[in-house]
């Protein structure tokens, strides 16, 4: 299967999909996901484009990203794959958010 490209509104629609079945949650995820998002986006906002970062700073970007990615994959995946039957199943590791 290629590669599944959603925008950042439906990714936000599944989300709050989830979010709504699932009303019980991890009080201390939720406080360190809105610490990693406040700062992620400082950093972005602070960050210019054509500067470089240490390798060891850049390496720990890279690294946090997938350990993020995997983590929703796999929330999305547990969430989703109840509800797909047949032949139209939706490889979550083939999903790419954003463009």
């Amino acid at each position: 299967m290629g590669k599944i490209i959603i925008t950042e509104k439906q990714l936000e629609n599944v989300i709050r999909t989830i979010k709504e079945e699932h009303k019980e949650g991890s009080y201390m995820a939720k406080q360190q996901l809105f610490t990693i998002a406040t700062l992620a986006y400082k950093m972005w906002e602070m960050l210019e484009d054509e500067e470089t970062l240490e390798d060891w700073m850049e390496t720990k970007i890279a690294q946090s990203e997938q350990s993020i990615s995997s983590v929703v994959k796999s929330f999305m995946y547990d969430e989703a794959e109840e509800r797909m039957k047949g032949n139209n199943q939706i490889d979550l590791d083939d999903l790419v958010i954003g463009k």
